[in-house]
């Protein structure tokens, strides 16, 4: 359900009368700035997870030549 025009303007008066015109912008520049760090720690974690997945992935590989190497000397 839908709030209707006259409902969504009656909650905009509200909240300019409450906060004013001026603070207006700068709570929005805060929430803006607050949205594109959040994205940048998320986007940095990511990159984190992946990076540590290959290291373990290269790692596993190595393991695995080593043990197969080490088979082939005793043979």
């Amino acid at each position: 359900m839908m709030p209707s025009v006259q409902q969504l303007l009656i909650v905009l008066l509200i909240i300019i009368v409450l906060f004013g015109a001026k603070k207006i912008p700068d709570l929005a520049k805060g929430l803006g700035s607050g949205i594109k760090n959040f994205k940048k720690a998320v986007k940095e974690e990511e990159e984190e997870v992946a990076t540590n997945t290959k290291i373990e992935q290269d790692k596993k590989q190595e393991n695995a030549s080593t043990t197969t190497n080490a088979e082939n000397t005793k043979v």
